[in-house]
């Protein structure tokens, strides 16, 4: 009997959860795909590309907003229980308040796996993903950077402007920079051009022109009636390395134990690896903590956020302090959650602070926990 009334409640609250995170995901993917719409209209890659960027930024969104979104189902589902009087069958059959509060905590166990396997894995391995259509991408909508009267230089090494552009992609009074080396460029100048797609490359259509050369300070010109050039070999300017966020997360581990120089035999076997790993250099160590706090220690406040809505058993709905009484709660939750975000920046260098920082999460589980043990002992309290 309590097997099926547990199994309930968590198919009630796993429902509750999985509804309001695709919900809360989509939209929030929705506003971000809008923003990355700068990959199409500023940096000129191809809607291909930028919807396999947004489609791979979905994991890392739902691994965000996790932790809030679990807080409320369970709050919402153990208020929803009170207000219905479902809870009294827990208590009615000899399920005591205590044993409850355990079992809700095992349940919560397996959100925390979710959140790990999120963080350490999908979340990066998605990241990286996305990262290398950027990466493999060339410039694929030249014509939708380019702008009337403007310098447009999101394109590396090369500098654009265009006085007149028309509906037809026609291009009037040209002008174009190209730096080829440290002392070496190119500068065209040309009446109009028209920029035209053939075997899938890009090229730029110019007529009636002059190209200059500079090669250590040595000028020399030329002009033409009808010249094409290769757009395809131009990249733009967004991030092309890996981000920490995009590392593997036995990678960032690694880069830890090298600069630390951690003296445990075993561990620095462990984890071995490549000394050419991106990033991995004393400056980003501070940056390389967060992340893992961020992917190793920040999910445990599922715990705790879990401790706090179990709070609410404490008081009967027919209290006249109930309503101020889930209000602290829900407060208490959202605040817990904030902690966990801030103390993320709060992650250093410096191995007791970490330590301290590492250890919150734990802290207030176990404050909680007894002071819901300690609120149960009371003689007050029947069906303990």
């Amino acid at each position: 009997m309590k097997k099926l009334i547990f199994k309930k409640f968590a198919k009630d609250v796993f429902q509750f959860f999985l509804l309001v995170s695709i919900s809360i995901s989509l939209i929030v993917w929705v506003i971000q795909a809008v923003n990355f719409l700068d990959f199409v209209t500023e940096d000129g890659h191809g809607f291909k590309v930028y919807f396999l960027y947004t489609l791979l930024s979905l994991p890392k969104i739902f691994s965000k907003i996790l932790p809030f979104i679990y807080f409320i189902s369970l709050f919402y589902i153990i208020l929803k229980y009170e207000n219905e009087n479902e809870l009294i069958i827990f208590w009615s059959i000899g399920i005591k308040k205590i044993e409850f509060v355990n079992v809700l905590l095992k349940f919560s166990i397996f959100y925390l796996i979710l959140q790990l396997l999120f963080t350490t894995y999908i979340v990066p391995t998605t990241l990286d993903k996305a990262r290398s259509y950027i990466r493999g991408s060339n410039v694929d909508l030249f014509s939708s950077i380019i702008q009337e009267k403007k310098f447009i230089d999101t394109v590396k090494n090369l500098t654009i402007f265009v006085e007149k552009k028309n509906s037809n992609g026609d291009l009037k009074n040209i002008f174009l920079k190209e730096k080829i080396g440290k002392n070496e460029s190119q500068t065209i100048i040309a009446k109009s051009g028209k920029i035209q797609k053939f075997n899938n490359n890009n090229t730029l259509l110019l007529f009636d022109g002059k190209i200059i050369n500079i090669n250590n300070r040595k000028i020399n010109s030329f002009e033409f009636s009808k010249t094409e050039i290769n757009l395809s070999k131009f990249t733009t300017k967004t991030t092309m390395h890996p981000k920490i966020q995009e590392i593997r997360t036995y990678d960032v581990l690694s880069c830890i134990v090298r600069l630390k120089n951690f003296n445990n035999g075993y561990i620095s076997n462990f984890f071995a690896t490549n000394k050419k790993l991106n990033n991995c250099i004393e400056k980003n160590l501070k940056d390389t903590f967060q992340e893992i706090f961020k992917r190793l220690i920040s999910p445990f406040y599922l715990l705790t956020l879990c401790s706090i809505a179990c709070v609410i058993i404490i008081k009967s709905k027919d209290d006249y302090e109930f309503l101020k009484h889930k209000f602290v709660l829900f407060v208490l939750g959202v605040i817990t959650i904030i902690i966990s975000e801030i103390s993320i920046k709060y992650s250093s260098t410096n191995t007791l602070q970490n330590i301290y920082i590492f250890s919150l999460p734990v802290l207030f589980l176990i404050i909680i926990y007894f002071y819901i043990k300690f609120k149960l002992k009371k003689p007050n309290l029947i069906n303990q």
